[in-house]
């Protein structure tokens, strides 16, 4: 009609915002709670991820960086739904809250980043929004009766944000509704510019500032413990400090390996870890390879802790005093490393603690302390402690006390021996009291036993986990278990930390000797795990010997006896072994594995994956031959387009660990790999640059 008024407005448009599709909602009355649950919260939160065994256990991640949440959450019916995320870190006064966006399929994801290493929680809140309801139901009227109408609904559902807001908001929203409640009631009025000033999506933004939760549905509260960056991405090397004299025959000492270090930093290992450190029992000391009956120059196994001269928080005097000790704690530091002790809680005979303590021990009837066994091995030099002691707490208390120790001497990293044969309850209360005092402490387990005993160890907070990965050499073994780990629920507090050998594995596989299979072994533990380890300098050297045959034990082994090391030999891996670990310091993608994926190569003897930086920008391509005798061939399936490469275009391949640079283009791609040579790609992909003249036309 040509006498219509127009209503001013500037709104953008309601297709740019999320398209809810609902009816208004109509106010139910208030109903008495039946069985605990209240009518009016209409909201569904279905599930929250991650969640460790419904919360019982804290998921973790890495302090600084984003920690992605997943809601899913619905009503019946169409109305919107809005969806928060809070969370605050442990202590703290208040929550920290932001919305939700939806994905699809009614699954709600956001992220937030935890500041500094320690403890936190996460939770979500879900409501129905009246108000985006109103808002959505109204885009679709055309009648303008219903128009009409629903302004007078919306203005009713305004002036109730209003008066849950104040100073220039509030009457910004009054307002807004006098407009509305006017506009429906003048017929002259242009309906289409009473639904465009009703739709107005600037002042919509300022009444979604206060909404209406009083009937909002909350998740239960989750635990999470965000760590330092080395509990996910590490590189670990092992060596026994009494064996790093330069002198055949003579017992090293701390100062040994501090001129050691440089060694151990150019192979690019950021952790080095030492076996106890401690006093070595003389009761029942074993000898060279096991030996029963020791002799007199035997230096027994250092995981038979304690003597006269002290127990846990005692330093054997051969290796030096406490503050030679933290000078190479300094040192390590200065060299980019951190030292690693084991933590192995048991006792020698002549243990302090067991005449201070004997209830910490169990005792058989003959008077004797019934020692560890793990048939068909026995360990006549080691009492294993009691858990279920009448003295208990004093038990818990001292054995805390023993990392409250090595954390006063600077160690922030432990390799905790055995700790399946521990008591979790321990373990839970021990681990999270140490953190909460102590937050970027890093426990490693060492634990090599049942599967769903190994998740709980991690489960009760250590923060990373050895694995069955010696024993996985098959390409249908390695796919299997290591998609297992980089899946849910496990990733979300299982950190793998791999190792091809340690002092008391020696694989079959490494049992020949050839260079091939050591290279192989170390490429798959470096590449498929962001946290890997080796115990050296057996494993550069190629030491490969079993005391047996049919056994996983060392001939000569460090465990019993001094070793001497020719560091110089020609034949050492060491400059493979720094290659390896500066491709994994310089690529991202390979410091996390949540990003693991296999992909197909028609070759049995030939094991393809690929890891993709968090923002997709650094991906890395790995192909392996598992043979380490014969030469391998295959056509792997690697369509560039899910690397975020355009259809069609070439993109190149740069393997970092030969030097070679390949031109691809389309999905199927043929590779030879010969061992004798070297036995895996490592390939950087580099996707082509904006301009054709750029000087080097591959990222």
């Amino acid at each position: 009609m040509a006498n219509e008024k127009k209503m001013a407005s500037t709104p953008r448009s309601p297709a740019a915002r999320t398209p809810i599709a609902s009816k208004p909602a109509v106010p139910m009355a208030s109903v008495v709670p039946v069985g605990g649950v209240r009518g009016q919260q209409r909201a569904i939160i279905d599930a929250v991820l991650p969640s460790v065994d419904g919360g019982r256990f804290a998921a973790k991640c890495v302090a600084g960086e984003p920690f992605h949440v997943e809601a899913h959450c619905f009503a019946e019916g169409h109305d919107a739904l809005r969806v928060m995320l809070r969370w605050q870190a442990e202590g703290a006064a208040g929550w920290t809250e932001q919305p939700m966006t939806l994905k699809w399929n009614d699954e709600w994801h956001a992220r937030f980043t935890p500041p500094t290493p320690g403890r936190y929680a996460y939770s979500v809140s879900a409501w129905v929004d009246v108000f985006e309801s109103w808002r959505h139901e109204l885009v679709r009227r055309v009648d303008p009766e219903d128009i009409r109408i629903a302004a007078r609904t919306g203005a009713l559902e305004i002036r109730a944000h209003a008066q849950r807001a104040s100073g220039t908001d509030r009457a910004l929203l009054d307002r807004w509704a006098s407009e509305l409640e006017a506009g429906a009631l003048d017929l002259t009025l242009d309906v289409d510019a009473l639904k465009l000033r009703a739709l107005d999506d600037a002042l919509a933004d300022v009444a979604n500032r206060y909404p209406n939760r009083s009937h909002q549905s909350e998740s239960a509260v989750l635990p999470l413990v965000a760590d330092r960056l080395r509990a996910r991405y590490s590189t670990w090397y092992e060596l026994f400090p009494r064996s790093a004299g330069d002198v055949p025959g003579r017992h090293g000492t701390f100062a040994d390996v501090e001129r050691r270090l440089p060694y151990v930093q150019r192979m690019g290992f950021d952790v080095l870890y030492f076996p106890p450190i401690h006093p070595v029992g003389r009761e029942q000391r074993k000898g060279k390879n096991n030996a029963l009956v020791a002799l007199a120059d035997d230096v027994g196994s250092p995981w038979a802790i304690g003597a006269a001269e002290g127990g846990h928080t005692s330093i054997l005097p051969a290796l030096g005093t406490a503050a030679q000790f933290r000078s190479l704690v300094a040192k390590a530091r200065a060299h980019g490393m951190e030292i690693a002790l084991d933590i192995a809680f048991q006792c020698a005979p002549d243990h302090p603690w067991v005449k201070e303590h004997p209830a910490w021990f169990r005792w058989r009837p003959d008077g004797s302390v019934q020692y560890a066994e793990n048939p068909p091995k026995k360990y006549q030099d080691i009492y294993p402690f009691n858990f279920e002691s009448d003295d208990w707490q004093s038990l818990w208390r001292e054995l805390k006390g023993v990392f409250d120790h090595w954390i006063g001497e600077g160690v922030q990293v432990f390799r905790v021996d055995n700790p399946h044969t521990k008591a979790f309850p321990f373990w839970e209360w021990c681990i999270a009291q140490i953190k909460r005092e102590h937050p970027g402490v890093i426990f490693l387990a060492e634990a090599f036993t049942r599967p769903k005993v190994m998740h709980r160890l991690a489960k009760v907070g250590y923060s990373q986990s050895y694995t069955y990965f010696t024993w996985r050499n098959t390409k249908e073994e390695l796919t299997d278990y290591f998609t297992e780990l980089a899946s849910r629920p496990g990733l979300d507090y299982f950190r793998p930390n791999v190792w091809p050998n340690t002092p008391d594995i020696l694989h079959e596989a490494l049992q020949r000797g050839d260079r091939a299979t050591y290279m192989t072994r170390l490429l798959l533990a470096a590449t498929l795990s962001a946290s890997y380890g080796i115990y050296g300098p057996a494993y550069e050297l190629l030491e490969h010997l079993p005391r047996n045959p049919g056994s996983e034990e060392y001939l000569d082994s460090e465990k019993y006896q001094l070793r001497h090391w020719d560091l110089k030999r020609a034949d050492s891996l060491a400059p493979f072994i720094a290659h390896v670990n500066g491709i994994r310091r310089d690529n991202v993608a390979l410091q996390a594995n949540d990003s693991l994926r296999f992909l197909p190569i028609d070759n049995e003897q030939l094991i393809a994956y690929a890891k993709t930086s968090p923002d997709g920008r650094n991906v890395i391509v790995c192909v392996v031959n598992l043979d380490p005798f014969n030469a391998q061939q295959g056509w792997l399936q690697m369509d560039g387009e899910d690397f975020d490469v355009k259809r069609g275009d070439a993109f190149q391949m740069h393997d970092l660990l030969g030097g070679e640079r390949f031109i691809w283009r389309g999905g199927r791609h043929f590779i030879r790999l010969d061992p004798h040579q070297l036995p895996a790609h490592v390939m950087r992909l580099r996707r082509a640059s904006r301009s054709e003249h750029d000087f080097d036309y591959f990222e």
